[in-house]
C-alpha cells in the first residue's frame, strides 16, 4: 500500500477553478506575462476587456467551461485537440498537430481526422479557437490552468521573487497538487506530464519550506503531503514533512515520519534513507526508545 505523509488539502474543483481565473484577471503584476520565467507565454496576454469566460482545464483530468459555469461536453478527439493546444501553447501548424494526435496515420488520414475534430466542435468552441489554413491555436482570451500553475511553481522556485500571499495559501497547494491528464497515455502527454510532475514536486517542497518559515504550519504540512503522496520514496518530499514537525516542535511526528520512510524504502528498493535525512533527526530516535 502507498505510504502517505499525514492529512492533506484535496483538490476542489470549484476552489480551484476559481483560483485559476482570479489570478489571470488580477491585472499587472499578477498575470502571466510574455516570457516570464521561461518559455513563450505571449499567447495568455488577455485582450482589453477580456472576460476570461472560456477554460481549458488539464489538471486532475480535462474540463472545459464557458461562461464561468457552464461545464462543455465534446468527443474525445476534441478534447485531445483543445488539451494538445493548451499544453503546447501559441500557435502550432496544422502539420505537427495532426502528427502529434494521429502519429501512427498516413498524412491524408492525420488531417482528415484534425478536419474532423474540428467540425465536431460547436459554434462557440470553435470561437475559443484560431484557425488558419496552416496553423492552430487557443485564443487569448481562453483561461489555460497548466499556464498559470508553472508560473506560480516557478515563481515559489525563484530565490529572486518574494512570494505575494495568494502564493502562500490553500489554493495554491490544491493547484499544485494535480497531475497532468492522468489516464492520457499518448506519447505527448506522458513527456509533458513528466515534466510537470518534476515542477510540481520541487514546487510543493519549497512552498512548504517557505510556509514553515512564516509559522504557517498546517498549511506547510499539507504542501509537504502533498509531494509525499504524489511520491512516496522521493527523499526531499519527506525531508521536507519531517522538517515542518521539527520546526512545529513535534519531535515524535518526525520520528514517526522517519520511520515510516524507512521501512516503506527498505521494503521497496532495499535501500536506506541518506545521511541527509538521517542527520534530521539525529539524537531524537533514542530519545523515543
Amino acid at each position: 500500500m502507498a505510504d502517505v505523509g499525514g492529512p492533506g488539502t484535496e483538490p476542489g474543483p470549484r476552489e480551484y477553478r476559481e483560483t485559476v481565473r482570479t489570478s489571470f484577471a488580477r491585472g499587472p503584476g499578477g498575470a502571466v506575462s510574455s516570457g516570464s520565467y521561461g518559455g513563450p507565454m505571449t499567447w495568455l496576454e488577455p485582450p482589453p476587456g477580456a472576460d476570461h469566460s472560456s477554460e481549458v482545464l488539464v489538471l486532475g483530468g480535462f474540463q472545459l467551461w464557458r461562461s464561468g459555469s457552464e461545464q462543455v461536453g465534446i468527443p474525445r478527439a476534441s478534447q485531445r485537440l483543445l488539451a494538445l493546444l493548451a499544453i503546447r501553447g501559441g500557435v502550432t501548424s496544422r502539420a505537427a498537430v495532426a502528427g502529434t494526435l494521429w502519429p501512427d496515420a498516413t498524412e491524408t488520414q492525420a488531417y482528415s481526422s484534425l478536419r474532423s475534430a474540428l467540425a465536431r466542435l460547436d459554434r462557440p468552441c470553435r470561437k475559443m479557437l484560431q484557425v488558419s489554413k496552416l496553423e492552430l491555436g487557443l485564443t487569448k482570451d481562453v483561461t489555460v490552468d497548466i499556464c498559470y500553475a508553472q508560473w506560480l511553481a516557478r515563481r515559489l522556485l525563484d530565490p529572486a521573487v518574494t512570494p505575494e500571499q495568494s502564493d502562500l495559501s490553500s489554493a495554491a497547494i490544491v493547484i499544485l497538487s494535480s497531475d497532468l491528464l492522468p489516464g492520457w497515455y499518448d506519447d505527448w502527454v506522458l513527456v509533458k506530464a513528466e515534466d510537470w510532475r518534476q515542477l510540481r514536486l520541487h514546487a510543493l517542497e519549497t512552498l512548504a519550506g517557505r510556509l514553515t518559515v512564516v509559522g504557517c504550519w498546517g498549511q506547510a504540512a499539507d504542501a509537504a503531503s502533498a509531494a509525499v503522496r504524489a511520491e512516496p520514496l522521493r527523499e526531499s518530499a519527506r525531508a521536507a514533512l519531517i522538517q515542518v514537525h521539527l520546526a512545529e516542535g513535534n519531535q515524535s511526528e518526525a520520528v514517526h515520519q522517519f520511520r515510516r520512510y524507512r521501512a516503506l524504502l527498505h521494503a521497496e528498493l532495499g535501500l536506506e534513507p541518506t545521511v541527509r535525512l538521517r542527520r534530521l533527526i539525529q539524537g531524537l530516535q533514542s530519545q523515543s526508545r
